[in-house]
C-alpha cells in the first residue's frame, strides 16, 4: 500500500528542510508526499522547490487564496493517491519509523481505520523537550468516545477509502478540524494506538498553539463534540439532557465531567485491558 504524507503551509517554509529530512529517510519507501500551499506570503514556495529539487516523490500545489486549515486539509486527501493519508506540518518531523509502524498495524488488520502514536514537545530548533503523557489506547466502539480528555494525538494515520465514507472534514471547524477528522473515523473502526513518539512537535512563536488561538480552539473542539454527539444520535449523557441547539463550549464541557471521575476513568482502564486481551 501506498502511504500518502500530506503537509498544509502556510508561511513556514522556513522550516521545512527538517521534515523535509525525516520524510526521504523513512525505513516504509512506498510514499508520497503532497504539499499544499495555502497562498503564503513569504518566500516558502520558493524555499520549498529549493529543498525538494527534481524528487518525484514530492507533489506541489498552491491554493489561489488563504483558504484556512479546514479546506487546505481537505483538498490535500482529494489529492493523495495513497490508500494511507497522514498529516506532517512543515515545521514538524517524524521519526524513521514512523511510516513502517503505522503501515504494519493497517497491513495486519484490515479493520483499523486509524492508527496514533505519541508525540515528543520540542523548542524552536527541534529539540526534545518532553514527551506528551496523555497518548493511550483508547476504548473502542464507545458512543460516548469525544476525545477528550485528548488521547489520540499525532501522529495520526487513517484509510482513505474509509475517510470517503464519512462526512468529511467540517472545513468550517478552524483549528479543531483534526478532531472532527478523528471523531468521524473512529465512528466507522477500530483506532489503535502506536506507543512510540514518532512525531516532533516544534514549539515556536508561529505556531497554532502559541498564539491567541487556544480560546478559539476550545470553542471550536465543543462545537465538534456536540456534532459527534448528534450525529451519533444521542439524547442525553450520564442523565444530563444533550441540548438541541449549540449554545456555548461550557455547557458541552459540562456533560463530560463525569468522564474526569477516578472511578469512571478506573473502569476505562479494566475495557481497555479487557479489548487489548480479546484483540
Amino acid at each position: 500500500m501506498k502511504f500518502s504524507i500530506l503537509i498544509a503551509n502556510y508561511n513556514n517554509g522556513k522550516f521545512f528542510k527538517t521534515c523535509y529530512e525525516s520524510i526521504i529517510t523513512q525505513t516504509y519507501k512506498n510514499w508520497e508526499a503532497i504539499i499544499l500551499d495555502d497562498a503564503s506570503t513569504d518566500d516558502s514556495l520558493e524555499s520549498i522547490h529549493q529543498i525538494i529539487g527534481n524528487d518525484s516523490r514530492f507533489k506541489v500545489f498552491q491554493n489561489v487564496e488563504n483558504s484556512g486549515v479546514g479546506i487546505t486539509k481537505s483538498k490535500l486527501i482529494e489529492l493523495a493517491a495513497g490508500e494511507i493519508c497522514g498529516f506532517v506540518d512543515p515545521d514538524d518531523a517524524i521519526t524513521p519509523n514512523a511510516l513502517e509502524a503505522s503501515m504494519k498495524i493497517f497491513n495486519k488488520d484490515k479493520n483499523t481505520v486509524l492508527t496514533y502514536s505519541s508525540f515528543v514537545k520540542c523548542d524552536e530548533h527541534l529539540k526534545p523537550i518532553e514527551r506528551f503523557k496523555s497518548g493511550m489506547q483508547v476504548v473502542n466502539g464507545d458512543a460516548y468516545f469525544f476525545n477528550c480528555p485528548v488521547h489520540i494525538v499525532h501522529f495520526v494515520c487513517f484509510r482513505k477509502e474509509i475517510y470517503e465514507q464519512t462526512e468529511k472534514i467540517n472545513t468550517s471547524m478552524r483549528i479543531a478540524e483534526d478532531q472532527d477528522l478523528y471523531l468521524k473515523m473512529y465512528e466507522k473502526g477500530k483506532v489503535k494506538y502506536i506507543d512510540e513518539p514518532n512525531y516532533l512537535y516544534r514549539n515556536h512563536l508561529g505556531g497554532i498553539s502559541q498564539n491567541d488561538n487556544r480560546p478559539q480552539s476550545r470553542e471550536y473542539f465543543s462545537k465538534v463534540i456536540f456534532n459527534a454527539m448528534k450525529r451519533r444520535g444521542l439524547s442525553s449523557i450520564n442523565g444530563k439532557k444533550i441540548p438541541d441547539e449549540y449554545s456555548n463550549a461550557k455547557e458541552i464541557y459540562n456533560l463530560l465531567e463525569y468522564q474526569n471521575a477516578i472511578s469512571y476513568r478506573v473502569m476505562k482502564k479494566l475495557r481497555i485491558f479487557v479489548q487489548q486481551l480479546l484483540s
